[in-house]
């Protein structure tokens, strides 16, 4: 019997010297770039769970890593349930799910879509301030600072003009991630000419027209699964921009704006090396 209570009492004494060791916040998130944000910085042991696209791997820079994590439905009430102490959101998550966390108490942290290269610096520093661990927000903000480096000095040998195109047309405008990135690299985005603030389909002719020395596209398949997909495999296209003029940067590198645009940039390297070569 002493025996086990003196168990009994080191295991208790054990798991309270790991709760007074830990006193960082519980976090949920309710939408994919801030799980993305929340997964690069925070500790394991803050994360209650994560959005309900959190593991798709095509929009999803951290998949892998989400999968350890629970999956939340997107809705408050599972939320509520695991009482977090911090909801990180973006400023687009569904409103309705927002406003009822706040109403029933929660401190919900509300994200802005990044558009720029100082967007994601701030994203990333406010994100390490919420979990407690700003010297991991220095370190990623040093990592993607040295990203741009390499890709600045390799665009510099060659300062192409790029059009960034994606399904049906779509043209990312001048006031995105995209752009941004191009232009911190010393790149041009053709989508200026076109009078595309945020984006917008373009047409076939006018793609042609605009004649940018380079095309960027989000995967380098070749099979048309729709209407979509087929006009980004036009002859014109193909004949206009074969291989050698494509800077191919998977989606997941650039839908949001966060640590994973350190990997976009070294990857816009890599495309620019093998297409000066």
């Amino acid at each position: 019997m002493r025996e086990r209570s003196l168990r009994a009492l080191l295991v208790f004494c054990a798991a309270m010297a790991t709760q007074s060791a830990w006193a960082g916040p519980r976090i949920a998130s309710i939408n994919v770039c801030t799980d993305q944000l929340l997964l690069a910085l925070a500790d394991p042991e803050q994360i209650v769970g994560l959005s309900p696209y959190s593991r798709d791997a095509a929009r999803s820079w951290a998949a892998a890593d989400a999968g350890k994590f629970p999956k939340l439905s997107g809705e408050a009430e599972d939320v509520l349930v695991l009482k977090p102490d911090v909801v990180v959101a973006g400023r687009f998550t569904k409103r309705a799910t927002r406003e009822l966390l706040k109403e029933k108490g929660l401190r919900v942290v509300e994200f802005d879509a990044a558009r720029t290269i100082d967007d994601v610096r701030a994203q990333i520093s406010r994100m390490g301030d919420i979990v407690g661990h700003a010297e991991r927000a220095r370190a990623e903000i040093a990592r993607l600072d040295a990203s741009l480096a390499r890709a600045r000095a390799m665009a510099g040998q060659h300062p192409y003009s790029v059009l960034a195109v994606s399904r049906r047309g779509w043209v990312s405008g001048g006031d995105s991630v995209i752009s941004s990135l191009l232009t911190a690299v010393g790149l041009s985005n053709k989508a200026s000419a076109l009078g595309l603030r945020l984006g917008g389909f373009a047409s076939l002719e006018s793609i042609v027209s605009l004649k940018p020395d380079l095309i960027l596209l989000s995967d380098t398949g070749s099979f048309a699964e729709d209407q979509g997909r087929a006009f980004l495999l036009h002859p014109a296209l193909e004949r206009l921009y074969p291989p050698a003029k494509r800077i191919v940067l998977p989606e997941r590198l650039t839908v949001c704006g966060g640590p994973m645009l350190a990997d976009a940039l070294d990857r816009l390297t890599a495309e620019l090396t093998h297409i000066g070569q």
